[in-house]
């Protein structure tokens, strides 16, 4: 979506973030939703943070409108919750939900791994080596929404080599859910690791290594589940303004 025409310069109250930078000094939807999704992937707007209208119109400059424009994107994209009565409030994926998304992950890709071991070809291996590639590069430049959606990608790539169209949708479905937990609470450190994985996933595909494949699928799941910063039962005390400032896009 382009950003909107910013309306008539007016003044704005000292020390507020100016966002997108423009001569109204107001940020534009589009501003407003990398600002806060950076604040997400950056750990500095936890889970279930409540993401009210009128301080974040204070915070950007902007009507409730807009404001409101920005929190609909964000719930789209599962980032937010939109709670009837009660506002908006960044998604809160239950401890329980990410371990049944990723024992139900291990069933499957134990199967698929061991099927694309049989079948995969030079081409497909290459095409897998170039996205670890994409992978790296979005890790070494601290892109974290990039690297979240690549690590994922590479599971749905292999289910769809493998050639079960069946598989491959429920698969996708189920890494997309997990992506969003992976977003929120997976380090920098663990992503590198995951990527290191996939790396030595491959080179036992390569070796029609099916065994080998089978168990370094399982310990990867396993180890991206037990490394995510789970919410525990209590947060910190939030500074919205804060958070949002430091999120520069």
């Amino acid at each position: 979506m382009p950003p909107r025409k910013l309306s008539t310069p007016r003044n704005r109250p000292a020390g507020r973030p100016s966002g997108k930078s423009g001569k109204s000094g107001k940020s534009s939807t589009e501003t407003i939703v990398k600002r806060i999704t950076a604040a997400l992937i950056e750990h500095r707007l936890p889970p279930g943070a409540k993401l009210g209208e009128v301080a974040l119109g204070e915070i950007f400059g902007v009507s409730r409108t807009t404001i409101r424009q920005a929190l609909n994107r964000l719930a789209q994209d599962k980032l937010i919750t939109l709670m009837p009565a009660r506002g908006a409030f960044v998604t809160t994926p239950e401890p329980r939900e990410a371990r049944e998304l990723f024992d139900a992950r291990r069933v499957i890709e134990r199967v698929v791994i061991e099927r694309f071991t049989a079948s995969a070809t030079r081409a497909q291996l290459a095409e897998l080596r170039d996205h670890l590639v994409q992978e790296r590069a979005a890790i070494a430049a601290g892109d974290a929404a990039v690297r979240n959606r690549l690590l994922g990608e590479f599971h749905v790539l292999i289910a769809e080599m493998a050639g079960n169209a069946v598989i491959a949708e429920l698969l996708r479905e189920l890494v997309q859910r997990s992506t969003l937990v992976t977003l929120l609470y997976q380090s920098t450190r663990a992503a590198s690791c995951s990527s290191d994985e996939h790396d030595a996933l491959l080179d036992a595909v390569r070796r029609r290594d099916a065994i080998a494949a089978v168990r370094l699928m399982e310990q990867h799941l396993t180890h991206v589940e037990r490394d995510l910063a789970l919410p525990g039962d209590k947060s910190p005390a939030l500074d919205l303004r804060a958070a949002l400032t430091l999120a520069r896009v």
